[in-house]
Formats: C-alpha cells, sequence, structure tokens
C-alpha cells in the first residue's frame, strides 16, 4: 500500500509547515486527489489513522477532494471527462487524444492550524 508512503510524506510536509509557522497543533488538512493518481482516498483515510498519531496533525482532520479526469480535444477545443484508459474519443468531434487537463493531481493543498 503505497498510501502510506505518501501520508508519510505529506505529514512530513505538515510539520515543517507546522514549525514554520510556529504553530502546535493541525485541525484540518485538505488534500486534492485526481481519480487517475493511483492514491485511493479510503487508503488515503486509513493511512492517515495509522500514521498521525504522535504528530501535531493526531486528531486532525483529512478532508479528500476528488477530482474527476478531465481532457481536452485538440481539434474542437471541447473539454469532458476522461475515462479510465489513457486515450478517449471527444464526446463531440470523435477524435481520439489523450490530453489530461486534471485527475492526476495529489496535492497538498491547505493545513488549518493553531
Amino acid at each position: 500500500m503505497h498510501e502510506i508512503g505518501i501520508m508519510s510524506s505529506t505529514l512530513a510536509a505538515v510539520a515543517a509547515e507546522v514549525r514554520r509557522q510556529g504553530a502546535t497543533r493541525v485541525e484540518r488538512i485538505l488534500l486534492r486527489v485526481g481519480a487517475l493518481s493511483g492514491a485511493e482516498p479510503a487508503a488515503l483515510q486509513f493511512a492517515f489513522a495509522a500514521v498521525s498519531p504522535g504528530t501535531a496533525a493526531a486528531g486532525a482532520v483529512l478532508e479528500i477532494e476528488l477530482l474527476p479526469a478531465r481532457a481536452v480535444c485538440p481539434d474542437c477545443a471541447v473539454e469532458f471527462e476522461a475515462g479510465p484508459g489513457f486515450i478517449t474519443a471527444c464526446p463531440r468531434c470523435r477524435r481520439f487524444c489523450g490530453e489530461l487537463r486534471q485527475g492526476r493531481e495529489l496535492e497538498l493543498t491547505r493545513i488549518e492550524m493553531t
């Protein structure tokens, strides 16, 4: 389960920011997770519960914003939700394309601390 490693790295970044800000406790952490990132939200929650005790984030709320995969057609410029494959057909012109605009994110976007 690579989510343990992801969450360990996330909490290291959170700890560095806590030190930088002079805070003592983390209340809430927000992650943005793309549908094609390879990270499972439920596994991230499990990993957070496993690795956060003993850290400034112990007892904090982990919020995960799941982002759907979105592609854009290079011919007609329509943006659309992409399926699980890497190449999908544009719903307007039917051209095959693989240019993703969204869906691979794995970002720490907010830390609320006191």
